[in-house]
Protein backbone atom coordinates (compact mmCIF):
# COMPACT_ATOMS: atom_id res chain seq x y z
CA UNK A 1 0.00 0.00 0.00
CA UNK A 2 2.84 2.38 0.73
CA UNK A 3 4.12 1.65 -2.76
CA UNK A 4 0.72 2.62 -4.17
CA UNK A 5 0.86 5.96 -2.36
CA UNK A 6 4.42 6.48 -3.51
CA UNK A 7 3.39 5.96 -7.09
CA UNK A 8 0.54 8.46 -6.74
CA UNK A 9 -2.87 7.16 -5.77
CA UNK A 10 -4.59 9.79 -7.95
CA UNK A 11 -2.75 8.87 -11.14
CA UNK A 12 -6.00 7.31 -12.38
CA UNK A 13 -7.23 10.87 -12.98
CA UNK A 14 -4.89 10.95 -16.00
CA UNK A 15 -6.55 7.96 -17.65
CA UNK A 16 -8.71 8.50 -20.72
CA UNK A 17 -12.09 8.03 -19.01
CA UNK A 18 -11.26 10.42 -16.17
CA UNK A 19 -9.84 13.03 -18.55
CA UNK A 20 -13.07 12.85 -20.56
CA UNK A 21 -15.07 13.22 -17.33
CA UNK A 22 -12.97 16.24 -16.31
CA UNK A 23 -13.47 17.84 -19.72
CA UNK A 24 -17.22 17.24 -19.50
CA UNK A 25 -17.23 18.85 -16.06
CA UNK A 26 -15.41 21.92 -17.37
CA UNK A 27 -17.97 22.26 -20.18
CA UNK A 28 -21.05 21.74 -18.00
CA UNK A 29 -20.18 24.31 -15.33
CA UNK A 30 -20.15 27.47 -17.54
CA UNK A 31 -23.06 26.14 -19.60
CA UNK A 32 -25.24 25.76 -16.52
CA UNK A 33 -24.15 29.15 -15.17
CA UNK A 34 -25.12 30.75 -18.49
CA UNK A 35 -28.50 28.99 -18.49
CA UNK A 36 -29.08 30.35 -15.00
CA UNK A 37 -28.42 33.92 -16.17
CA UNK A 38 -30.70 33.34 -19.17
CA UNK A 39 -33.55 32.44 -16.81
CA UNK A 40 -32.66 35.40 -14.58
CA UNK A 41 -32.95 37.77 -17.54
CA UNK A 42 -36.33 36.25 -18.43
CA UNK A 43 -37.43 36.85 -14.84
CA UNK A 44 -36.28 40.46 -14.97
CA UNK A 45 -38.08 40.96 -18.30
CA UNK A 46 -41.29 39.54 -16.84
CA UNK A 47 -41.07 41.76 -13.75
CA UNK A 48 -40.47 44.85 -15.91
CA UNK A 49 -43.38 43.92 -18.19
CA UNK A 50 -45.70 43.43 -15.22
CA UNK A 51 -44.71 46.85 -13.90
CA UNK A 52 -45.40 48.41 -17.31
CA UNK A 53 -48.79 46.71 -17.62
CA UNK A 54 -49.82 47.71 -14.11
CA UNK A 55 -48.72 51.32 -14.61
CA UNK A 56 -50.42 51.73 -18.00
CA UNK A 57 -53.67 50.09 -16.93
CA UNK A 58 -53.94 52.33 -13.86
CA UNK A 59 -52.99 55.51 -15.71
CA UNK A 60 -55.68 58.10 -16.38
CA UNK A 61 -57.16 57.49 -19.86
CA UNK A 62 -56.07 59.95 -22.54
CA UNK A 63 -57.48 60.57 -26.03
CA UNK A 64 -56.04 57.96 -28.38
CA UNK A 65 -55.01 60.61 -30.92
CA UNK A 66 -52.50 62.02 -28.41
CA UNK A 67 -50.52 58.78 -28.46
CA UNK A 68 -50.69 57.67 -32.07
CA UNK A 69 -51.17 58.89 -35.62
CA UNK A 70 -51.45 57.36 -39.10
CA UNK A 71 -48.43 55.15 -39.79
CA UNK A 72 -47.24 55.41 -36.18
CA UNK A 73 -45.63 52.37 -34.56
CA UNK A 74 -46.77 52.01 -30.97
CA UNK A 75 -43.69 51.96 -28.69
CA UNK A 76 -43.52 49.32 -26.01
CA UNK A 77 -43.83 51.99 -23.33
CA UNK A 78 -47.38 52.70 -24.57
CA UNK A 79 -48.57 49.07 -24.75
CA UNK A 80 -51.83 48.61 -22.80
CA UNK A 81 -52.11 52.36 -22.19
CA UNK A 82 -55.62 53.37 -21.15
CA UNK A 83 -57.16 55.53 -23.89
CA UNK A 84 -60.48 56.99 -24.98
CA UNK A 85 -61.91 57.47 -28.46
CA UNK A 86 -65.01 59.49 -29.33
CA UNK A 87 -66.68 59.28 -32.72
CA UNK A 88 -69.08 57.27 -34.87
CA UNK A 89 -68.73 53.67 -36.02
CA UNK A 90 -68.17 52.84 -39.69
CA UNK A 91 -70.41 49.77 -39.73
CA UNK A 92 -69.97 49.14 -43.45
CA UNK A 93 -66.32 48.24 -42.96
CA UNK A 94 -66.62 46.03 -39.88
CA UNK A 95 -64.53 42.85 -40.23
CA UNK A 96 -63.78 39.80 -38.11
CA UNK A 97 -60.35 38.44 -37.21
CA UNK A 98 -60.07 34.68 -37.60
CA UNK A 99 -58.76 32.04 -35.17
CA UNK A 100 -59.09 33.97 -31.93
CA UNK A 101 -59.81 32.39 -28.56
CA UNK A 102 -62.24 33.30 -25.80
CA UNK A 103 -61.45 33.28 -22.09
CA UNK A 104 -62.39 29.57 -21.94
CA UNK A 105 -60.26 28.65 -24.96
CA UNK A 106 -63.04 28.39 -27.55
CA UNK A 107 -62.08 29.29 -31.13
CA UNK A 108 -63.94 32.12 -32.81
CA UNK A 109 -63.42 35.67 -34.08
CA UNK A 110 -62.48 39.09 -32.83
CA UNK A 111 -64.72 41.87 -34.12
CA UNK A 112 -62.82 44.82 -35.61
CA UNK A 113 -64.58 48.04 -36.57
CA UNK A 114 -63.32 51.49 -37.63
CA UNK A 115 -64.31 54.43 -35.46
CA UNK A 116 -64.30 57.82 -37.22
CA UNK A 117 -63.07 60.21 -34.56
CA UNK A 118 -64.91 63.39 -33.70
CA UNK A 119 -61.83 65.55 -34.29
CA UNK A 120 -60.87 63.78 -37.50
CA UNK A 121 -59.07 60.55 -38.26
CA UNK A 122 -60.00 56.90 -37.87
CA UNK A 123 -58.99 54.33 -35.27
CA UNK A 124 -59.61 50.59 -35.17
CA UNK A 125 -61.64 49.20 -32.26
CA UNK A 126 -61.39 45.55 -31.25
CA UNK A 127 -64.88 45.00 -29.84
CA UNK A 128 -64.06 41.55 -28.44
CA UNK A 129 -64.74 37.87 -29.15
CA UNK A 130 -67.71 36.19 -30.80
CA UNK A 131 -68.20 32.48 -31.53
CA UNK A 132 -67.74 31.16 -35.05
CA UNK A 133 -70.68 30.12 -37.21
CA UNK A 134 -71.14 26.48 -38.17
CA UNK A 135 -69.50 27.34 -41.48
CA UNK A 136 -66.05 28.76 -40.69
CA UNK A 137 -66.11 30.78 -43.90
CA UNK A 138 -69.43 32.43 -43.06
CA UNK A 139 -69.60 35.79 -41.34
CA UNK A 140 -70.57 35.22 -37.68
CA UNK A 141 -73.53 36.69 -35.87
CA UNK A 142 -72.26 40.03 -34.55
CA UNK A 143 -74.48 42.35 -32.47
CA UNK A 144 -74.94 45.81 -33.91
CA UNK A 145 -73.04 48.77 -32.49
CA UNK A 146 -74.83 51.86 -31.11
CA UNK A 147 -75.77 54.53 -33.62
CA UNK A 148 -74.54 58.06 -33.37
CA UNK A 149 -71.62 59.40 -31.37
CA UNK A 150 -70.05 57.07 -28.82
CA UNK A 151 -67.09 57.20 -26.47
CA UNK A 152 -65.04 54.02 -26.22
CA UNK A 153 -62.46 53.29 -23.54
CA UNK A 154 -59.83 50.65 -23.99
CA UNK A 155 -56.21 49.57 -24.05
CA UNK A 156 -53.86 50.77 -26.78
CA UNK A 157 -52.22 47.88 -28.64
CA UNK A 158 -49.59 47.70 -31.38
CA UNK A 159 -50.36 46.53 -34.90
CA UNK A 160 -50.09 42.79 -35.40
CA UNK A 161 -47.65 41.39 -37.94
CA UNK A 162 -46.68 37.85 -38.81
CA UNK A 163 -43.28 38.48 -37.27
CA UNK A 164 -44.58 39.71 -33.91
CA UNK A 165 -47.62 37.47 -33.58
CA UNK A 166 -46.56 34.30 -35.37
CA UNK A 167 -49.88 34.34 -37.26
CA UNK A 168 -49.60 33.65 -40.97
CA UNK A 169 -51.39 36.27 -43.03
CA UNK A 170 -53.56 34.37 -45.51
CA UNK A 171 -54.77 36.05 -48.68
CA UNK A 172 -57.56 33.73 -49.86
CA UNK A 173 -60.08 34.63 -47.16
CA UNK A 174 -63.84 35.11 -47.26
CA UNK A 175 -65.20 38.63 -47.56
CA UNK A 176 -64.83 40.74 -44.39
CA UNK A 177 -62.44 38.29 -42.71
CA UNK A 178 -58.80 38.98 -41.87
CA UNK A 179 -56.00 37.21 -40.04
CA UNK A 180 -54.23 40.19 -38.45
CA UNK A 181 -55.25 43.42 -36.75
CA UNK A 182 -53.16 45.84 -38.73
CA UNK A 183 -53.89 49.52 -39.28
CA UNK A 184 -51.92 49.72 -42.55
CA UNK A 185 -53.95 46.89 -44.06
CA UNK A 186 -57.24 48.45 -42.97
CA UNK A 187 -56.16 51.88 -44.19
CA UNK A 188 -55.64 50.37 -47.63
CA UNK A 189 -59.07 48.71 -47.51
CA UNK A 190 -60.73 51.92 -46.32
CA UNK A 191 -58.80 54.18 -48.72
CA UNK A 192 -58.15 56.64 -45.92
CA UNK A 193 -55.54 57.10 -43.15
CA UNK A 194 -55.94 55.07 -39.97
CA UNK A 195 -54.18 55.71 -36.67
CA UNK A 196 -51.37 53.26 -35.96
CA UNK A 197 -52.21 50.40 -33.63
CA UNK A 198 -55.71 49.75 -32.34
CA UNK A 199 -57.87 50.00 -29.22
CA UNK A 200 -58.85 46.88 -27.29
CA UNK A 201 -62.27 47.87 -25.95
CA UNK A 202 -62.92 47.74 -22.22
CA UNK A 203 -66.04 49.95 -22.13
CA UNK A 204 -68.86 50.43 -22.51
CA UNK A 205 -69.70 46.79 -21.86
CA UNK A 206 -71.97 45.26 -24.50
CA UNK A 207 -75.50 44.23 -23.63
CA UNK A 208 -75.83 40.46 -23.38
CA UNK A 209 -72.07 40.03 -22.91
CA UNK A 210 -71.55 39.66 -26.67
CA UNK A 211 -69.01 40.40 -27.99
CA UNK A 212 -67.02 39.08 -25.02
CA UNK A 213 -64.57 41.77 -23.96
CA UNK A 214 -60.93 40.71 -23.92
CA UNK A 215 -59.47 40.11 -20.46
CA UNK A 216 -56.84 42.47 -19.12
CA UNK A 217 -53.29 41.15 -19.36
CA UNK A 218 -51.86 39.44 -16.29
CA UNK A 219 -49.65 41.81 -14.31
CA UNK A 220 -49.12 39.67 -11.21
CA UNK A 221 -47.63 36.35 -12.26
CA UNK A 222 -43.84 36.28 -12.56
CA UNK A 223 -43.53 32.67 -13.68
CA UNK A 224 -40.94 30.10 -12.56
CA UNK A 225 -37.90 31.75 -14.17
CA UNK A 226 -36.14 32.74 -10.93
CA UNK A 227 -36.59 29.24 -9.54
CA UNK A 228 -35.14 27.81 -12.76
CA UNK A 229 -32.16 30.18 -12.52
CA UNK A 230 -31.37 29.05 -8.96
CA UNK A 231 -31.80 25.45 -10.05
CA UNK A 232 -29.26 25.80 -12.86
CA UNK A 233 -26.76 27.47 -10.51
CA UNK A 234 -27.18 24.68 -7.99
CA UNK A 235 -26.52 22.19 -10.75
CA UNK A 236 -23.38 24.13 -11.70
CA UNK A 237 -22.17 24.02 -8.09
CA UNK A 238 -23.00 20.32 -7.83
CA UNK A 239 -20.99 19.25 -10.88
CA UNK A 240 -17.49 19.80 -9.37
CA UNK A 241 -18.69 18.41 -6.05
CA UNK A 242 -19.86 15.28 -7.84
CA UNK A 243 -16.53 15.00 -9.65
CA UNK A 244 -14.62 15.19 -6.35
CA UNK A 245 -16.93 12.63 -4.72
CA UNK A 246 -16.43 10.20 -7.60
CA UNK A 247 -12.66 10.71 -7.54
CA UNK A 248 -12.44 10.12 -3.78
CA UNK A 249 -14.60 7.03 -4.07
CA UNK A 250 -12.37 5.68 -6.82
CA UNK A 251 -9.28 6.41 -4.73
CA UNK A 252 -10.81 4.65 -1.69
CA UNK A 253 -11.65 1.58 -3.76
CA UNK A 254 -8.12 1.42 -5.11
CA UNK A 255 -6.57 1.82 -1.65
CA UNK A 256 -8.81 -0.94 -0.27
CA UNK A 257 -7.89 -3.23 -3.17
CA UNK A 258 -4.19 -2.57 -2.55
CA UNK A 259 -4.57 -3.25 1.18
CA UNK A 260 -6.30 -6.58 0.53
CA UNK A 261 -3.63 -7.57 -1.95
CA UNK A 262 -0.88 -6.71 0.58
CA UNK A 263 -2.62 -8.65 3.35
CA UNK A 264 -2.97 -11.75 1.19
CA UNK A 265 0.60 -11.59 -0.01
CA UNK A 266 -0.42 -11.01 -3.60
CA UNK A 267 1.43 -8.43 -5.66
CA UNK A 268 -0.15 -4.98 -5.58
CA UNK A 269 -2.08 -4.07 -8.73
CA UNK A 270 -0.22 -1.73 -11.02
CA UNK A 271 -1.89 1.67 -11.28
CA UNK A 272 -3.43 2.40 -14.65
CA UNK A 273 -1.11 4.20 -16.98
CA UNK A 274 -2.30 7.40 -18.54
CA UNK A 275 -2.73 7.14 -22.25
CA UNK A 276 -1.16 9.84 -24.35
CA UNK A 277 -3.64 12.05 -26.16
CA UNK A 278 -3.93 11.28 -29.84
CA UNK A 279 -4.63 13.74 -32.58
Amino acid sequence: MTQLYRRGVYRFLLTRQWLILALLTLVLIPTMVELGFWQLHRHEHRVAQNALISHNLKAKPVPVATLTSPGHTIPRSDYWRAVTATGTYDTEHEVVVRRRTSTDGSIGFHVLIPLDLKGGGTVLINRGWVPAADDQRAFPDVPAVPEGEVTVTGRLKADETTGTSGIKDLSDLPDRQVMLINSAQQAKALSRPVLGGYVEQTGPEPSGDVPELIEAPDDSSIGPHMAYAVQWWLFAAGVPVGYVVLARREKRDRVEAAAKAEASGEPEPEPEKSEPATA
